[in-house]
């Protein structure tokens, strides 16, 4: 379960654009998502081989060349149903929770 969050979250934080590997393990850092660095590669790799990101390569003055993420256009399809099914999923949660704590 935690795999599949992890991937609709990496997804997420590239809707709006492209993004280093150390940008998106941030974002998920300041989300408090704790995250290695040896769990985002595999996922970000596996998101690649799936067709939803592509990556492009930039120099980078202060060492080796960077990989830049983004969402492919499949990868954007993807998110929107992603989207839909977490609401859905929330929204079931929510009213298991609440009717438990009700009775």
């Amino acid at each position: 379960m935690r795999k599949g969050v992890l991937e609709f979250c990496i997804l997420s934080v590239l809707k709006d654009g492209e993004a280093y590997t150390s940008d998106i393990l941030e974002t998920l850092k300041d989300a408090k998502m704790l995250v290695v660095e040896g769990t985002i590669y595999p996922l970000l790799t596996r998101l690649k081989n799936a067709g939803l990101l592509s990556y492009r390569w930039e120099e980078s003055t202060g060492g080796p060349p960077r990989k830049y993420y983004s969402l492919t256009d499949k990868g954007k399809l993807f998110l929107t149903e992603l989207n839909s099914t977490w609401n859905e999923l929330q929204q079931a949660v929510n009213i298991v929770t609440s009717e438990k704590n009700t009775k």
